[in-house]
This record gives C-alpha cells, sequence and structure tokens, in this order.
C-alpha cells in the first residue's frame, strides 16, 4: 500500500496470507518510526512503539482491535526471537574481546562500554528466553523456523503463516534468523 493510498477494512480475517504479512510489516514499520523518534531505548519503549503504532493504525482503520492485538502479540514474539538470537551472537564476542588479547587501554575502555550495556542486555535476555517458540498458524517474519519435533529447519522468506514441518508435520518451532 503507498502513503497516498487509503487504509483497506480489516475485513475481520478473511484477508489472504499475503495481506496479512503486509498488515504485518506496516505495523513493524510504524513501530520502528516511533521507536526512532523516541529517546528510551528499553525494552519498554519498543512495546510502547509497538502498542502506539497498533492504535494508531487501529485507528486509522486499517485493520480492527482484534487483528491489530494478534499482528502486535506476533511482533513483539518476533522482537524477542531477534533479542535472543543478539544474545547468542553476543556470545562469540565475548569470546573474541577476551581480556588476555587486548591492550590495557582498550581493556579499560571496553570494560566501562559493556558494564554500561551488559545490564541492558541481561534483562533483555530474561524477557526473551521463553518466546523463541512459535506453532503452526502463527503470523512471523522472514527467518528460519526449526521443528522441535524432528529437528528440520524450514525458512521463511517473506513476513507469512508458519506452516506445518514438511518433513514430520510437527506444529511446534524455535524461531531464529
Amino acid at each position: 500500500m503507498t502513503e497516498t493510498q487509503a487504509p483497506q477494512p480489516d475485513n475481520q480475517g478473511k484477508e489472504s496470507e499475503e495481506q496479512q504479512a503486509n498488515l504485518y510489516d506496516r505495523l513493524a514499520e510504524r513501530a520502528q518510526e516511533l521507536f526512532k523518534n523516541g529517546r528510551d531505548r528499553s525494552r519498554e519503549a519498543m512495546e510502547a512503539a509497538v502498542e502506539k503504532a497498533r492504535r494508531q493504525l487501529t485507528d486509522s482503520g486499517l485493520f480492527s482491535l482484534e487483528r491489530g492485538q494478534a499482528l502486535q502479540e506476533y511482533l513483539l514474539k518476533d522482537l524477542d526471537r531477534l533479542a535472543r538470537f543478539s544474545r547468542e551472537l553476543g556470545k562469540e564476542t565475548r569470546e573474541k574481546l577476551d581480556p588476555t588479547r587486548l591492550g590495557a587501554g582498550a581493556l579499560a575502555s571496553l570494560s566501562s562500554l559493556l558494564h554500561l550495556a551488559g545490564d541492558t542486555f541481561r534483562d533483555l535476555a530474561a524477557k526473551t528466553d521463553k518466546s523463541l517458540a512459535c506453532r503452526t498458524g502463527e503470523l512471523t517474519s522472514a527467518g528460519s523456523l526449526t521443528c522441535d519435533k524432528c529437528g528440520k529447519s524450514i525458512r521463511l522468506k517473506k513476513s507469512g503463516h508458519i506452516p506445518p514441518c514438511p518433513n514430520c508435520q510437527g506444529t511446534q518451532f524455535k524461531k531464529g534468523y
């Protein structure tokens, strides 16, 4: 949808998967704009931006309250999954930035920086551990899904509904990027 087009009604859940994915992307884009325009970079600020974006798009008639709440839930789950992925990437970074590999001056600067960032990442990581699980039928962004039942990974190239596992028809997955 272009910025000059009027929003289309939600049709109470009768839209195609592509339309639902577009609504999800629209919510994500608006939430990102709101978050970038704010000063706070906390998890709570991101949740508030997603909530505000959902309210704005619901009020504009782009989708119903129920659809907006469902899309908001999916988006928050994906943000939690992304935070977990970032935390795991942080483990690799810690190994590469081992203090024995750095000079004293760089080590002192790095120490201060890591203390500031550490608390924020620990809080975010604690909130995201349980949110990596997703199920068939849920709407999610592009990324990889690993079946809990057989371990097969599938890749979604764009936002859409999660299909059953093509290998074993399992319905429980762990999201990755």
